[in-house]
């Protein structure tokens, strides 16, 4: 019988894709020592621990508790995280 599981509540650290900051999202990523790519429709290619992804322009990309990156779509991050202050 499957068992109910509640996730952890621990502090990411996210950037929402505007289609205009790629330069910001590719600088925070490289201080990690992820690199990231642009396409020529404005989705960012992300390098992530289960192989390329696409952010693209409205996802917000995520640093998860190891230090990995990976995009997540606008209506999944809303509904999934609220900011964080502390």
């Amino acid at each position: 019988m499957p068992k109910k599981y509640v996730k952890r509540l621990i502090p990411i650290e996210a950037i929402q894709y505007d289609g205009d900051n790629w330069k910001e999202i590719s600088q925070w990523m490289h201080n990690y020592g992820f690199p990231c790519g642009r396409t020529k429709d404005r989705s960012i290619i992300i390098h992530t621990l289960e192989g390329e992804m696409l952010g693209r322009p409205g996802d917000y990309i995520i640093k998860g508790i190891r230090d990995e990156f990976y995009p997540c779509a606008r209506a999944i991050f809303e509904e999934s995280y609220e900011e964080y202050v502390d």
